[in-house]
């Protein structure tokens, strides 16, 4: 299978992208919409802790850290990329149980047995090899998966027509310009999603459960630009395509009234591994 050229492709193409956001650590910070407290309460809930340390995988500049350490969980973050992994551990540096290490999932190896690995709209991006053998390695029996990605769209009397209608514009001769196209796609989907059939099929998971949460947050047209620019599809385009890209998202939001507003639905995976 390593010497498929397909699958060569799509590792080199996630390798890429998945190392592109440490570019816009500060934007992804400040543009990226957080998770619902509900959330955060039902997958403690569900990992019925006991005082068992807790991993976060892809932890990036701490969007859902924060949370669960407010919570008094002894967490360690792994995140590859260090520029994502500064500005994690600026934010905790006042939580003495929260450790960030910079590395790969894929190749690290726990000290100990955790009671619980979360990943918040990261796990899409580890190897698909070896990631549920990895995730299963770093946990305790019974121990607990928590899997959770926001989609959002913007909202609107044709805002998001208007949108896509731009990405079309400069997206020519460059890839898929669908607006679309470039949010988060099939994760949130529960039982039909390929997370819940990736579970389901690995054999050393049980309990598999999805829940699903809505939300909507605001965005002036900066910030919404900024959001855009935190994900990896406008990362890897061509400069001067992207800023030109951008100044239409600009012209309109600011011809809707400066404000987009993004109804954002969170999904959430839950499993246990097999005692």
């Amino acid at each position: 299978m390593a010497d498929d050229p397909i699958v060569d492709d799509v590792q080199s193409w996630r390798r890429e992208r998945r190392h592109v956001f440490g570019e816009a650590a500060e934007i992804y910070d400040a543009s990226r919409p957080g998770y619902p407290e509900a959330l955060v309460a039902d997958v403690v809930e569900f990992a019925a802790l006991d005082g068992a340390p807790v991993v976060e995988v892809g932890a990036g500049t701490g969007k859902a850290t924060l949370a669960f350490a407010a919570r008094g969980l002894s967490l360690t973050c792994v995140e590859p990329d260090p520029r994502m992994a500064d500005v994690l551990a600026r934010k905790c540096a006042g939580s003495a149980d929260v450790t960030v290490e910079v590395g790969n999932f894929e190749t690290w190896r726990p000290e100990v047995p955790y009671g619980l690995l979360y990943s918040a709209q990261a796990w899409h991006w580890l190897d698909p090899e070896v990631r549920w053998a990895r995730a299963r390695a770093a946990l305790r029996p019974g121990g607990a998966l928590a899997l959770f990605w926001n989609d959002w769209t913007v909202a609107g009397d044709g805002v998001e027509e208007e949108l896509a209608a731009a990405h079309d514009r400069h997206f020519v001769g460059v890839a898929s310009g669908a607006f679309n196209e470039l949010r988060p796609r099939s994760t949130v989907e529960g039982t039909e999603s390929w997370v819940h059939e990736e579970l389901a099929a690995d054999g050393g998971f049980t309990d598999v459960t999805y829940r699903r949460y809505e939300s909507v947050h605001e965005r002036s047209a900066q910030g919404l630009v900024d959001l855009l620019a935190s994900h990896s599809a406008y990362r890897v385009m061509p400069k001067d395509v992207r800023q030109a890209l951008f100044a239409d998202v600009r012209r309109v939001v600011q011809a809707r009234g400066g404000t987009a507003r993004l109804e954002t639905t969170t999904g959430l995976f839950l499993a246990r591994t097999v005692r």
